[in-house]
């Protein structure tokens, strides 16, 4: 196969894990399902005051892995390491994916680690919509990611502080076994991230808030894993 996009209905679990919700974000009495669909039509990227006060929308989020490290230099911190060639060119094909697909964020929250910084800068050297975005380096999202089953409660409490209503479609950039095990937990299917590869989840809600109180924690869409190459 070429295509970039792997799996894109069978990596869906058919049984829902049951999973509290985490409790920051308003819960939403209306049990909204956002619609499951490949082929994604782009959406606009602000909304009036008014659509937003009154319309669940589609709220997308990407969960991307860092592309691959260099082991070369061993007296570097693992924070400091970079990327490998094959690392860059695996950035650039999926920055490439993305924008095929429509799945352009509006807002970048990254970690600070090096390979995570490079990974960014080469996306969007391919992609001019990804220098558009605003970004956040989170300098938690490194340490967070190493801790068992606390990166999706971690992830979701700093989408909120840094998401505004109008923005559809945000990007997290962080590590295994984190990035893996909330991806796991937002959709509720097994979800498997090696390097340069990225879960594309969707949920829907008048706010991310409402969006993560609507889907929980099993309830998020998993669209599909995009991945460098077949």
């Amino acid at each position: 196969m070429n295509v970039g996009v792997c799996e894109m209905h069978s990596v869906i679990c058919s049984t829902v894990v049951s999973l509290s919700p985490y409790d920051s974000c308003r819960r939403n009495p209306n049990r909204l399902r956002a619609k499951s669909s490949l082929l994604v039509q782009k959406q606009d990227a602000q909304l009036s005051d008014s659509d937003s006060d009154s319309v669940s929308v589609s709220r997308r989020l990407i969960l991307l892995r860092h592309a691959k490290s260099s082991w070369d230099n061993r007296s570097l911190r693992d924070h400091d390491r970079p990327l490998s060639k094959s690392g860059k060119e695996d950035a650039v094909r999926v920055s490439r994916r993305l924008q095929q697909l429509g799945w352009i964020p509006e807002l970048i929250l990254s970690s600070d680690a090096a390979r995570t910084k490079e990974t960014l800068k080469i996306m969007q050297e391919q992609v001019q919509e990804l220098v558009e975005a605003e970004v956040h380096f989170v300098s938690s999202f490194y340490s967070i990611a190493a801790m068992d089953g606390q990166t999706a409660e971690h992830l979701q409490k700093i989408i909120c502080k840094y998401s505004r209503d109008e923005i559809l479609t945000i990007m997290c950039m962080g590590h295994n076994r984190g990035w893996e095990e909330a991806a796991s937990m937002f959709s509720g299917a097994s979800v498997e991230l090696k390097t340069c590869n990225a879960a594309l989840l969707e949920s829907a809600g008048k706010s991310w808030d409402e969006a993560f109180a609507t889907a929980g924690f099993g309830g998020w869409k998993l669209q599909g894993i995009i991945k460098p190459s077949s």
